[in-house]
């Protein structure tokens, strides 16, 4: 039995310093700010040091080379823990600005709402405006799910409607720099800080559907006024707070999912930890097992209903982007 304990910690150990020296390459190679050679001299000595106390645990020097190990990881993570992320750069003219907001009584006054007119998503004209709306006026909330990759993942866009048909969308973006790129695994590793954007309609769901053509897919929810508004508030209160101080997007736990669930789980409180939070391309069950949607049809009816990609692009960007759009996809508030 002994042994067996023995053996079975050994090998625990072995993995930890075999996830561990991947993580720790990995976060070399991303943000080290050097050459190509220097990163990768430095990314591939790691691996090799990582290689090495691993074949050393079973030499009877084991503890001087955990030991050395431990050393090199401790002086990585001091580094690691250092680096901030950035208030100034030359950002990317979609994400130049974050959002800002006041509220004043009922009338919330948000500053750079992004208006883009987008042909392609390289051509577009900018435009940031100054907006006002009436929050005794918000009456729904929708979910916009749009798929780039796979089944998998999808991007998620929040969308507050107001008695006059206005909408206000809001996305969880990545903060590139002009010329930069996402990268999903590069974004676990500080490659990029975090934006928040609030949007017309017709720029952050219009480019998805008219200038990429990705597959979008939009769910009516029966979220209640009050608590879309206390929402949406939480949305303005992180937007100011980013403004003042910016923070690391990652790809895996600050993203445009996790961001909102941990928004929502302030106000409601009881929203449980579901693995389609990591796998987001699967959101929509989860909210519809939540009680979110419309629970009168199937959930493969109500995505069918809810493509809004080809009526899209059929009808074109107009001002009546957003009416159209939902016209036939059901909603559980018209009960």
């Amino acid at each position: 039995m002994t042994q067996i304990l023995h053996r079975s910690g050994l090998a625990a150990l072995c993995l930890a310093i075999a996830l561990s020296g991947v993580w720790a390459s990995l976060a070399l190679w991303y943000r080290l700010p050097f050459s190509l050679f220097t990163r990768m001299s430095f990314t591939t000595g790691f691996a090799i040091l990582t290689l090495a106390v691993i074949l050393g645990l079973f030499r009877p020097r084991r503890l001087r080379a955990l030991a050395t190990y431990l050393l090199a990881l401790a002086t990585l993570i001091t580094w690691w823990t250092s680096l901030t992320p950035p208030a100034t750069r030359d950002w990317a003219p979609d994400v130049e600005h974050q959002v800002t907001g006041q509220l004043e009584g009922s009338l919330l006054t948000l500053e750079h709402v992004r208006n883009f007119t987008w042909r392609s998503p390289v051509d577009f004209d900018p435009n940031w405006e100054t907006r006002s709306y009436d929050l005794d006026q918000l009456e729904s909330l929708d979910l916009f799910m749009s798929y780039w990759s796979s089944k998998t993942i999808a991007h998620m866009i929040i969308s507050f409607g107001f008695a006059d048909g206005e909408q206000l969308a809001w996305s969880v973006e990545v903060r590139r720099q002009r010329d930069g790129s996402f990268s999903p695994i590069a974004d676990m590793f500080k490659a990029n800080t975090l934006s928040l954007i609030a949007a017309d309609e017709r720029d952050v769901v219009g480019t998805r559907t008219n200038a990429r053509g990705e597959d979008v897919q939009l769910y009516r929810t029966n979220t209640s006024p009050d608590k879309a508004r206390a929402l949406l508030l939480h949305y303005v209160a992180a937007a100011n707070q980013l403004a003042a101080q910016p923070r690391w997007y990652n790809s895996l736990f600050t993203n445009c999912t996790t961001v909102v669930l941990q928004m929502i789980r302030t106000i409601t409180g009881d929203i449980p930890l579901d693995w389609r939070v990591l796998a987001n391309g699967y959101l929509p069950g989860y909210a519809y097992d939540a009680g979110v949607l419309d629970s009168r049809l199937p959930l493969t009816e109500l995505t069918q209903m809810g493509r809004i990609t080809a009526r899209a692009q059929a009808q074109g960007i107009s001002p009546e982007y957003s009416r159209m759009i939902r016209q036939g996809v059901p909603s559980p508030l018209a009960k």
